[in-house]
């Protein structure tokens, strides 16, 4: 799997439907609805993330990010590449290979958004809190039900209501990490921001699925 999807993967998390018994913790899940409630009060929001990935717990790689977001819109840029979800359809942007995919949004290509994945805590994980750690309450998440995924950890600033880091660890000892330097929110964002322009792709390779 490629930098660029595994980058789309733990962003997207939280997309993946499974029923099953879910444990939750209190204090954890008063937490995550604060959070959540506070990133669906706004308009738009953008970030600037250090995406990590490594095995045996140790990030070994690291790229920086940039994501925008408009209600159920959003844009992701990393490594030269673009995802584009107009509210419709998903855009994969590869520039190194000059492709662009385009497809509407199932699975894990539904939302990349940090709301999203905190709501997939209401289903889809058991919840507990494990205390607080460099000013930041941790919040893990261990899914219901198995998914490749061990064990997700949530570093969440209480005052501000905004997740900081995430971190993931797989059943096979990858970690993938997502760590935002900084956060604007309710920012002036131009519409053609998450639309796809193809006369910008003429000489790519675009393919409808």
């Amino acid at each position: 799997m490629t930098f660029f999807k595994k980058t789309l993967l733990i962003l997207s998390l939280g997309i993946v439907s499974l029923a099953a018994a879910q444990k939750v913790d209190t204090k954890a899940k008063n937490i995550l609805d604060e959070t959540s409630a506070n990133y669906k009060s706004k308009n738009t929001m953008y970030f600037k993330f250090s995406y990590g990935m490594g095995s045996n717990g140790k990030v070994s790689k690291t790229q920086t990010g940039n994501f925008y977001a408009s209600k159920n819109k959003y844009k992701l840029k990393i490594m030269g590449n673009e995802q584009i979800f107009d509210g419709n359809k998903v855009y994969n942007i590869n520039a190194e290979d000059m492709e662009v995919t385009i497809a509407k949004p199932n699975g894990s290509e539904a939302m990349l958004s940090p709301i999203n994945y905190l709501d997939s805590y209401k289903k889809d994980y058991n919840i507990s809190y494990t205390g607080n750690k460099n000013n930041l309450e941790v919040i893990k998440l261990t899914p219901t039900k198995k998914n490749g995924i061990k064990h997700v950890f949530l570093h969440i600033n209480k005052a501000k209501k905004q997740i900081e880091k995430i971190e993931q660890y797989a059943d096979n000892n990858d970690i993938t990490t997502i760590s935002i330097s900084q956060y604007k929110e309710n920012l002036k964002v131009e519409p053609s921001t998450f639309s796809f322009n193809k006369n910008l792709y003429k000489n790519y390779l675009i393919t409808e699925l």
